[in-house]
């Protein structure tokens, strides 16, 4: 299972804040360290935003800051804020049937494991990650 782009790139964005632990972050400081779009990194940043994760300050200094701690934002918050976290409980093989009284051949197994990343996903916050990650350009 992968996250979408837009799951990841909010989670990095985010994890990049964290580890550079400015009062503030400008749209422009995120787009060039992190090579994002414009249009894309100020539409996740809204659903942040909107999210309550973090909040926009607007004006010639405005940007961005945290509305939380980073220890109190759970990756599954994240991901919810900018995308369907029902889309990952489908069934692993596309049908659209599947179901604990109508299985697919994989469906046991793949509950399983879905519960298992669901539950690293509730359990793991945004400074665990912050603290284990090497922040990347995309």
């Amino acid at each position: 299972m992968n996250l979408s782009k837009t799951a990841q790139y909010a989670i990095r964005i985010l994890s990049y804040m964290v580890s550079r632990n400015a009062d503030i972050y400008s749209a422009s400081l995120l787009i060039s360290e992190l090579n994002i779009s414009d249009k894309y990194l100020r539409r996740i940043m809204t659903d942040l935003t909107k999210a309550g994760l973090i909040y926009s300050i607007q004006g010639r200094d405005g940007g961005y800051k945290f509305n939380k701690l980073a220890s109190d934002i759970k990756i599954i918050e994240i991901i919810e804020a900018v995308e369907n976290i029902d889309k990952y409980s489908n069934c692993i093989l596309g049908f659209a049937e599947c179901s604990d009284v109508n299985p697919c051949a994989l469906h046991n197994e793949w509950v399983n494991i879905r519960t298992e990343i669901f539950k690293g996903l509730f359990l793991n916050n945004l400074q665990e990650v912050a603290d284990k990650s090497i922040i990347v350009k995309f």
